[in-house]
């Protein structure tokens, strides 16, 4: 059996990697500049979403390897990314604050702005980096395009479809005076507490399948893990709900009968 580092150097990302990395790096340094100039490192997050479909452009661009994954990967990726970021940008313009997450940080370091470039936009773009690994390693897979890519496609069009309807019914939800001090517990948000980062999780599975189809890319399902670690334990679901029940009454509640991540019936009911 081929080890995987073996792997790694013949089927890996090769010259797609740095043009990438050189192109995340020179994104994040921009927003950071940015970021100085209004006093908000908030605006690092609708970059998210643009910055990996940029990586998606990238390797589409610079790989050598069938030209219609090739295609159908950046297709995928810019219309997750673009739809993202256009709904983290419209949510930022709408709050003129610095998110209470880094202005807490903020607050604790002395020199925040070389503390950020590091630790907050570094971070940031080798996250992007490793999640993107898929992209980058298909794109230098030779393999013919098959209907074996519709099952990853199925995986991403549902992820792509939750994220989009749950953040729909947020907003309207929100938009509603009436709705002051409750919980959203409706549509989507009545079988999953977060179904917008099920949707997320959902996409990056689908494209690490798409990707898989290229031949020899397995390993990068590091990419969907990591991608999937951060939406339930680390800068998603985790960290939004590590004191949401202090903060707003009847949360508490709604996560003692709603999954927390996976779409499931809530408990104590059978629909």
């Amino acid at each position: 059996m081929t080890p995987p580092l073996a792997l790694l150097s013949l089927t890996g990302p090769g010259p797609v990697l740095p043009l990438a990395a050189l192109t995340v790096a020179a994104l994040m340094l921009a927003v950071w500049a940015l970021s100085l100039r209004r006093q908000d490192v908030s605006i690092i997050d609708p970059t998210w979403g643009p910055a990996l479909a940029l990586v998606g452009v990238v390797a589409a661009l610079a790989g050598d390897g069938n030209g219609g994954r090739r295609a159908l990967l950046a297709v995928m990726v810019v219309a997750w990314g673009a739809r993202l970021g256009w709904h983290l940008t419209v949510r930022k313009l709408d709050d003129h604050e610095e998110d209470r997450r880094y202005a807490k940080m903020r607050r604790a370091h002395d020199n925040f702005a070389l503390w950020s470039l590091g630790m907050i936009f570094g971070t940031q773009a080798l996250l992007v980096l490793v999640v993107a690994l898929p992209l980058q390693a298909a794109a230098q897979g030779t393999a013919s395009l098959s209907v074996l890519v519709l099952p990853g496609v199925l995986v991403w069009a549902v992820g792509l479809a939750f994220e989009t309807i749950g953040d729909a019914q947020l907003r309207a939800f929100k938009a509603n005076p009436d709705s002051k001090g409750q919980v959203m517990d409706q549509g989507l948000w009545r079988y999953t507490r977060h179904p917008n980062y099920f949707g997320d999780a959902c996409v990056w599975w689908g494209l690490w399948l798409v990707a898989l189809t290229a031949g020899g890319t397995w390993w990068t399902v590091v990419g969907p893990v990591v991608m999937t670690v951060l939406l339930v334990r680390v800068s998603g679901a985790g960290l939004l709900e590590k004191d949401i029940g202090e903060r707003r009454p009847g949360y508490r509640e709604y996560i003692a009968r709603t999954s927390g991540f996976v779409p499931l019936p809530p408990r104590g009911t059978s629909a």
